[in-house]
């Protein structure tokens, strides 16, 4: 048996989000579906590194699987692909030693989020960017960010059903660039609670729209009370953009060039 890891890129639109539901209509499911028809076996199991929710984007979603079968890189992404619908994509492939774990062995996880703030809803791009109708202070959504970048207990900024066992984290860095109309923020950490980027975008635009100041960020990280912060901001523009994995010799693009490659930002 062998170690293979493949570079996956998907449109969350439609789908139940990544992990596999019974009878759900999940990426997991479809993308092993299509791995057992190009392997031709009984059963193949993945593992993602990071399990985005439903509606929620990948440019660089990481997987890896065991097989017996020997296939060249090339084939694997195109024989992959032709039983694929459209709105996912193999972008590589790559053998990896035995050992190569695609959660366990990522050591920062990247998400873009892209924002456009405008009077008026745009229908072409509904479900790639989120959608504010109201100007945005953007000075005042930085001073937020920095306030809650670092090693922090994020407990109101996780889900009421997340299963992480504990609510700290790193957050290592909550940047905020403007590329034409849109906003992009970018969050990286060593890892995500349930719900946490939206949950913290929705603590941003509230102060960007001038709701809250930048120091409610603090008090809410003080609290750890879930119920005082902002709700969950919608997931239309939230994209898993790169994962880390040091020592490793996977042909990823960086996550702003991945983000220049599939969206033409940054």
């Amino acid at each position: 048996m062998g170690r293979i890891a493949l570079g996956l890129s998907y449109d969350g639109r439609g789908w139940q989000g990544w992990q596999t539901q019974p009878g759900g209509r999940t990426l997991q499911d479809t993308l092993e579906a299509a791995l057992r028809r190009f392997l031709a076996a009984p059963a193949v199991a993945t593992i993602c590194a990071g399990r985005t929710d439903a509606g929620v984007h990948a440019l660089q979603q990481v997987v890896h699987l065991d097989t017996a079968a020997a296939r060249r890189d090339e084939s694997w992404v195109r024989g992959v692909n032709a039983l694929l619908p459209e709105s996912v994509a193999v972008q590589w492939a790559c053998a990896v030693p035995d050992g190569f774990h695609a959660r366990f062995d990522a050591r920062t996880r990247t998400y873009f989020y892209v924002l456009r703030s405008a009077p008026i809803r745009s229908p072409v791009l509904h479900g790639r960017v989120g959608w504010v109708h109201d100007p945005l202070d953007e000075s005042a959504m930085r001073a937020a960010a920095a306030l809650l970048t670092g090693e922090h207990d994020f407990s109101a900024f996780r889900s009421s059903g997340c299963q992480a066992a504990s609510p700290v984290r790193t957050l290592q860095a909550l940047d905020i660039h403007r590329s034409g109309g849109f906003l992009i923020f970018e969050f990286r950490a060593n890892a995500f609670l349930h719900h946490m980027v939206r949950n913290l975008m929705g603590v941003l635009v509230m102060v960007g729209r001038g709701r809250r100041a930048p120091e409610w960020a603090a008090e809410l990280l003080r609290d750890r009370d879930r119920k005082r912060a902002a709700p969950t901001f919608m997931p239309d523009g939230l994209y898993l953009a790169h994962a880390d994995y040091p020592g490793a010799q996977l042909p990823q693009r960086t996550a702003r060039e991945a983000l220049r490659h599939h969206l033409g930002m940054l």
